[in-house]
């Protein structure tokens, strides 16, 4: 793509999540060009994945389209690209739409899962990170749930209807969670053959505690709430391996599964182009206070791709989506200083909170010093997901679905509308 002939500056953005949106809508009145790429036309609310997963709720709900969020921003262009690497020497960002030009580059390519270099659990475990692997985990959950109703062999039975989550953070936490609800309240209801006591949901965490980022008081009821629910919770273990069949923990257990959930780690989409030297631990681009690159001045990189650290954070902020939010809209304030030769303000992450669900009226919820937990915390949860999701038409959506489904203890969104081949690991292109 060429680059207009034009004074006005150019702000480049790489990728359409929580905080390349609040960046872009923060210079809606600067003396600047917009424009962001991403691979998906939409923005994905990512803390409700495990609900499309689980089918509690349809997938385009907690999608919005990108260009939709702005359609009242005149200074503002989205370009549906994938980025095939980035050219500071020429400021340019090669995609396969054609190179275009920036004179300010902001990467906010947030996060990928993490198998940290396993192979054989890369390829064999569900990661869930967005929609299309959210539905591809939707499509194995209900498929193989429909091989245990027909299959004639107990042990291949046993490993269909067996769950295991591999991570106790609080995607995992509230994956397991979902799995044991799924167990309680539906699978008699729906799958007549089937009884519950047929089903296991495991939860595999490396720390010695769930929710290890939340207070101690959080871990310990979420602890207590699933194992009530019957989950069984391994902690201070990890997985050794996984081949579709046996996986294997470091502590000599062996469970035998056809589905594993990897929520045990992330790791930043970094483009290629940014020097190895300047990522940390190889996952994510270190930055100073400013969100600036470490050694560029027209580059920076905020949410969950960047490493910001300080003394607060010696391993970097938290890959949360307020962290991406503020560093966005705190970026677009330090642009605006940049174009009128102003000093730029250091960032500070504002906490204000952390919120997980175990399942039906349970949660947790550490907010400073106070910590909420059971239906209060349940409540403070589903309220605070409605107001953050992008659009009114998904805000009345997913609480309508919530709504129904409380009351109803059942959902209408268990849909296999793509099949999943569990031999390949593939989804085949035209649903069965």
């Amino acid at each position: 793509m060429q680059k207009e002939t034009t004074t006005i500056p150019r702000v480049l953005i790489i990728g359409g999540g929580f905080g390349g949106i609040q960046l872009a809508k923060n210079l809606k009145k600067a003396p600047v060009k917009v424009m962001m790429l991403d691979k998906h036309n939409y923005h994905t609310f990512q803390p409700l994945l495990y609900q499309v997963a689980m089918g509690a709720i349809p997938a385009d709900s907690i999608g919005f389209p990108l260009r939709r969020i702005f359609t009242k921003q005149d200074n503002f262009r989205f370009f549906l690209a994938d980025v095939q690497k980035i050219n500071p020497e020429s400021k340019t960002v090669s995609t396969d739409i054609g190179d275009i030009t920036y004179d300010y580059l902001v990467i906010a390519t947030g996060s990928d899962t993490n198998f940290f270099g396993n192979k054989e659990i890369e390829h064999y475990s569900m990661p869930m990170k967005n929609i299309p692997e959210a539905l591809n985990l939707r499509s194995l959950i209900l498929q193989n749930l429909e091989k245990a109703l027909v299959t004639k062999t107990y042990d291949e039975r046993e490993a269909l209807m067996t769950f295991v989550v591999v991570g106790g953070g609080p995607t995992g936490v509230e994956l397991t969670g979902a799995l044991a609800e799924m167990r309680q309240l539906i699978l008699m209801k729906d799958y007549h053959g089937l009884k519950k006591q047929h089903m296991r949901v495991y939860l595999v965490e490396g720390k010695d505690r769930l929710l290890g980022a939340m207070s101690e008081q959080a871990s310990a009821y979420a602890k207590k709430a699933l194992t009530k629910g019957e989950v069984t919770i391994y902690n201070s273990v990890h997985v050794q391996s996984y081949d579709g069949y046996e996986l294997k923990i470091d502590d000599g257990t062996v469970i035998k599964t056809r589905n594993v959930f990897w929520a045990a780690g992330v790791r930043g989409e970094v483009p290629a182009g940014v020097p190895k030297e300047i990522i940390t631990k190889g996952t994510r681009i270190q930055t100073n206070e400013i969100s600036k690159v470490e050694g560029y001045e027209d580059i920076f990189a905020i949410g969950d791709v960047a490493a910001m650290i300080t003394a607060d954070y010696p391993n970097g902020l938290p890959g949360v989506a307020p962290v991406a939010m503020q560093q966005g809209e705190h970026l677009a304030k330090n642009i605006r200083h940049m174009l009128k030769g102003e000093p730029t303000v250091p960032f500070k992450y504002l906490d204000k909170g952390t919120l997980a669900t175990i399942g039906r009226n349970k949660a947790v919820a550490d907010l400073g010093p106070f910590h909420f937990k059971g239906f209060i915390a349940w409540l403070l949860w589903g309220f605070v997901h409605i107001l953050t999701l992008a659009g009114f038409s998904n805000k009345t959506n997913v609480f309508l679905t919530w709504f129904l489904n409380y009351f109803n203890k059942n959902s209408d969104n268990r849909l296999v509308v793509r099949y999943f081949d569990t031999e390949t690991m593939m989804t085949e292109p035209v649903a069965k």
